[in-house]
C-alpha cells in the first residue's frame, strides 16, 4: 500500500503574498505531492504551508521549497511575533499512512543533510529526528531565535547536525531552519454550552498534560508554589501530549475548549473528546460538539468510530463510509457548520485528486453495460473477483444481522469479528476487480512497445514476459480470498441467524464461481508465459483450490438445504 507522509514547513514571511505565492509554486510544480494548505498571518508575518506525497517526493519537494525560501527571504529584514531563527525556520515530517516514525525520522534526517549539504544552511534535528536528547525540543534549538544565531553557532554545545558552523554572509540572509519527524498533531475545538472562558479555561486545565498550577490553600486563588529552582509547581492534567486553552467565540457564541492533540499515539481524538466531556460534566457544561480545525488522518476518524460503535455493542465490520458517520455523529462534527470527509480527511482529499475512472465507481448497470461493451476489459478476472466480492459482503451482512438479533446481545462481539474479517475480504476482492483490469492493460502496453532492432525486441519480451506473470498472479490472488470466502459462509451457516442461512448459501455460490473463473484466467494467462515452470506451479496451485472449492460448496450447499428442510 502507498507510503504517505505529510510536510509542514513554516516560513518567516506571511505579508508579502507574491513571494508566499512562489515558494507555494513550487509545491503546485512538484511530482508526486499534493499543496493541501496555505496559511499566512500578517502579525506573526509567517506563512505555514502543508503539503503530502510518498516520501521521496515529499523531501526532494522540501528541499526545493527551503531553497526558494533561502533566495527570496533576507532574514536581517524579518519582524513578527512568532519565534523563528530562519527564512524556513521549520520543516516536520509526519507519517500519515502505512509508514512508521522511525521511517520518517529517517527521510527526516536524509532532507537536513541535503539541506545542510548543498544549500550551505545550519540544520538542528528536533523531535523524534533530534540525535540528542536536549535537542528533541525545538524551543531549545531555536533559544535565541535569529538575533542569537551568530552567538549559538560559536557554542560547541549548539554545532547544527548539519551545515556550516558560522554566521557568514549566506547564513546571516537565511538563518537556520530546524528539521523533524513528528507525530500528527490535530488542531481541535470542543463546543460548550457555555459562553464562559473561565470555565473553559478550567476544563483546558484540568485535562491538557502542563496542567495547572499548583496553589497555597485556595485552589483558584491561592498563591502559586514554586519549587527549590523558582519554577511553578505544576498539577499536571489527564491527557499526554496535549496542549490547551479556554476561549470565547463570539461568530457562534461559545465559549470552546482549543486543543493541540501533538501526539495522538498517547492521546487518540476520541479520548480526547470523551475527556473532556467528563470533565465538562463534573462542572456541570456539556460538550456539544466539535469543530476540526485543518486536517485530520483518516485513522483518527476511523478509530473513533471504532470506539464508539465498541461503546453500543454494535458490529465493527460495516463499510468505512458507515464508521465515519458513527465517528461525526458521536462527537458531533457537524455541531457548527457540515463536516464533509471528502474534503476533511487527508486520505480522501488524495484520492479525490489522483484518482483515475475505476470500475469499482461504476453503479451496477454502468459496470453491466461496460462489460457487454466491444471493450475487452472488464473481462472474466473483473467479473470473477467481483463475485468473490459479493460473496464476502452476503458472509459480512449475515454477521451484522445475526450480531443485532434480539436475544444474542451478549454474541455481538463474536459475529463483530466475523463480519470485520468479511469487510477485509470484500475491499481485497473489490481492488482486485480494477487490478485484473490494470493487469490486463499491462500487457496491452508491453505489446505496443517498439521493436524495431534487437534492444526494442529484448525490452519488449522482458516487459511482456513481466506483464504477464503479473496477470497470472493477480487471478490467482483472486483464487486464494475468493476461497477464504467458504470459512466465512461456513460459520455463518452453522451459528449465524437462521433466518439468513440463503444468504450465505448464495455467498457461497459465488465464491465457488470466483475460485473457477479466477482459475480460467490463470490458465489462459500462463499459456502465454515462457518461463514454464513458474506457469505449471500457478496453475497447479490455482486448480488444487478448484477442487478444494468444489468440495466445499457441495458440502455446504447440503447444509444449506437442511436448514431450510
Amino acid at each position: 500500500m502507498k507510503q504517505l507522509i505529510e510536510c509542514v514547513p513554516n516560513f518567516s514571511e506571511g505579508r508579502n503574498l507574491e513571494i508566499i505565492k512562489q515558494i507555494t509554486d513550487v509545491i503546485e510544480k512538484s511530482e508526486g505531492v499534493k499543496l493541501l494548505d496555505v496559511d499566512p498571518g500578517f502579525s506573526t508575518n509567517r506563512t505555514v504551508v502543508t503539503f503530502v506525497g510518498a516520501p521521496d517526493a515529499v523531501i526532494n519537494t522540501a528541499f526545493q521549497v527551503i531553497k526558494k525560501a533561502q533566495e527570496l527571504i533576507d532574514m536581517r529584514q524579518h519582524h513578527g511575533d512568532h519565534p523563528r531563527f530562519g527564512a524556513t525556520d521549520v520543516c516536520p515530517l509526519v507519517p500519515v499512512a502505512n509508514i512508521s516514525m522511525e521511517e520518517t525520522a529517517e527521510y527526516a534526517r536524509k532532507l537536513a543533510k541535503m539541506v545542510g549539504e548543498e544549500l550551505k544552511i545550519p540544520i538542528y534535528c528536533y523531535e523524534n529526528a533530534a540525535f540528542e536528547e536536549k535537542r528533541r525540543n525545538l524551543a531549545n534549538c531555536r533559544r535565541g531565535e535569529y538575533e542569537g544565531l551568530k552567538e549559538k553557532l560559536l557554542n560547541p554545545e549548539w554545532k547544527p547536525d548539519f551545515g556550516p558552523a558560522e554566521f557568514n554572509d549566506s547564513v546571516a540572509k537565511s538563518g537556520a531552519t530546524a528539521i523533524s519527524a513528528r507525530d500528527f498533531l490535530i488542531a481541535v475545538n470542543f463546543n460548550l454550552n457555555t459562553t464562559s472562558t473561565r470555565r473553559a479555561n478550567a476544563i483546558a486545565f484540568d485535562v491538557r498534560e502542563m496542567g495547572r498550577p499548583k496553589r497555597e490553600g485556595n485552589p483558584i486563588t491561592g498563591k502559586i508554589m514554586k519549587d527549590e529552582n523558582g519554577n511553578n509547581i505544576m498539577i499536571p492534567g489527564t491527557l499526554k501530549g496535549t496542549k490547551a486553552i479556554g476561549w470565547f467565540i463570539e461568530e457562534y457564541g461559545i465559549a470552546q475548549v482549543s486543543m493541540n492533540i501533538t501526539n495522538t499515539s498517547e492521546t487518540p481524538l476520541h479520548i480526547a473528546f470523551e475527556e473532556v466531556r467528563k470533565k465538562a460534566e463534573e462542572r456541570g457544561i456539556r460538550v456539544s460538539g466539535t469543530e476540526i480545525v485543518g486536517l485530520v488522518p483518516k485513522k483518527s476518524l476511523m478509530d473513533a468510530g471504532f470506539y464508539f460503535l465498541k461503546k453500543q455493542q454494535r458490529s465493527l465490520g460495516i463499510d468505512e463510509k458507515e464508521v465515519m458517520k458513527i465517528a461525526v455523529k458521536s462527537m458531533g462534527l457537524d455541531d457548527l457548520k457540515p463536516f464533509d470527509p471528502a474534503e476533511k480527511v487527508i486520505e480522501y482529499l488524495l484520492e479525490k485528486e489522483q484518482s483515475s475512472k475505476k470500475l469499482m465507481d461504476m453503479t451496477c448497470s454502468g459496470f453491466a453495460n461496460e462489460t457487454a461493451s466491444e471493450s475487452p476489459a472488464p473481462g472474466g478476472g473483473s467479473i470473477s473477483a467481483y463475485m468473490g466480492a459479493l460473496g464476502a459482503a452476503l458472509g459480512a451482512m449475515v454477521a451484522n444481522l445475526s450480531s443485532h438479533k434480539p436475544g444474542w446481545d451478549e454474541r455481538w462481539e463474536e459475529f463483530s469479528d466475523y463480519a470485520v474479517k468479511g469487510q477485509k475480504l470484500k475491499d481485497e476482492l473489490i481492488w482486485l476487480v480494477d487490478e485484473d483490469t490494470h493487469s490486463f492493460n499491462l500487457i496491452m502496453n508491453a505489446m505496443g512497445m517498439p521493436k524495431g532492432n534487437d534492444e526494442e525486441k529484448t525490452a519488449r519480451k522482458k516487459a511482456m514476459e513481466e506483464a504477464t506473470k503479473y496477470a497470472i498472479e493477480i487471478p490467482f490472488r483472486t483464487v486464494q480470498r475468493a476461497y477464504e470466502v467458504f470459512d466465512l459462509c461456513q460459520a455463518m451457516i452453522e451459528k449465524g441467524n437462521p433466518n439468513s442461512v440463503t444468504d450465505a448459501g448464495v455467498g457461497v455460490l459465488c465464491a465457488k464461481a470466483a475460485v473457477i473463473g479466477a482459475y480460467l484466467n490463470v490458465r489462459i494467462n500462463a499459456a502465454g508465459l515462457e518461463d514454464k515452470t513458474f506457469a505449471e506451479n500457478m496453475v497447479a496451485k490455482a486448480k488444487d483450490y478448484v477442487e478444494k472449492a468444489t468440495d466445499r460448496e457441495r458440502e455446504l450447499m447440503l447444509k444449506v438445504e437442511n436448514i431450510i428442510g
